[in-house]
């Protein structure tokens, strides 16, 4: 049996509360600063619901609230635009140094950003080997498996990546045990590069680069993929330069100084 609310009505849904808060904001946006009752009565919501959801969305940094004035959009609105800007201009920004890559290389080149706990590939630039790579534009790939998404949470903690890899569940027959795992991030870590060596893709390896943004937080990745018969330790060596000027490229024009890193979380 649903519960109630203090007006006697059902208790909301998770996506009805949802959109609830989505058109606080909205209400709040196109006010300024407004105070509760206003609030509840643009919404037609009771004080107590109207309440309960401003303070959840103050929780999250969405709304802020001064004592008498009423409550305001939020820092963190602020941080989601900006990094929606970058991810927006990412692609545009980055295909000439993409290019670029691809041409002395001939191999795949791929663009991605952290999305959750998966890496988002924002473009991939086909090598001209003829192999087939099956990434595509678009899709969520691990963090665990790919070297994408492990140059993507480089700056994360231990922690933080044992909580990544445990994610995944069984490791796969080309994939390390947890702690070798981990003793390749530390090493990923150091060197600023961080490597696919097989466990994606049967066959295929990958070195891979963060991209980092103006406040020196990793905002995205590149990675250069091939067949592993093109791709021995000593080429993958050879190319970890390579990649990480390129990716350190497309930060600069993003706004990076490499005096702006921060300390890892």
């Amino acid at each position: 049996m649903a519960k109630e609310d203090s007006a006697g009505g059902k208790a909301p849904s998770g996506s009805q509360t949802l959109f609830r808060g989505l058109d606080l904001l909205d209400v709040v946006a196109d006010s300024g600063t407004i105070g509760l009752p206003a609030l509840a009565q643009r919404l037609g919501l009771t004080r107590s619901t109207t309440h309960r959801l401003a303070t959840a969305l103050v929780e999250r940094r969405l709304l802020s609230q001064t004592p008498r004035e009423g409550y305001s959009l939020g820092s963190k609105l602020l941080e989601l635009g900006y990094l929606a800007g970058q991810q927006m201009d990412l692609p545009r920004v980055a295909r000439p140094h993409l290019e670029k890559l691809w041409d002395e290389l001939e191999d795949t080149v791929h663009l991605g950003v952290l999305e959750g706990d998966r890496a988002h590939y924002l473009d991939k630039l086909t090598g001209r080997r003829r192999i087939n790579i099956s990434s595509r534009v678009g899709d969520r790939q691990p963090i665990r498996s790919t070297g994408l998404g492990k140059a993507l949470v480089l700056d994360d903690t231990e922690e933080r990546w044992r909580e990544l890899y445990r994610k995944e569940g069984p490791r796969s027959a080309h994939g390390p045990d947890e702690e070798q795992w981990i003793a390749w991030m530390r090493d990923y870590a150091k060197k600023g590069v961080a490597f696919d060596l097989e466990e994606n893709e049967d066959r295929i390896r990958c070195v891979a680069a963060p991209i980092r943004g103006p406040s020196g937080a990793i905002v995205a990745a590149i990675s250069v993929s091939g067949a592993a018969q093109y791709m021995d330790d000593a080429r993958m060596k050879d190319l970890t330069t390579t990649v990480r000027d390129c990716a350190n490229a497309i930060g600069v024009e993003l706004g990076w100084n490499e005096k702006r890193t921060p300390a890892k979380r």
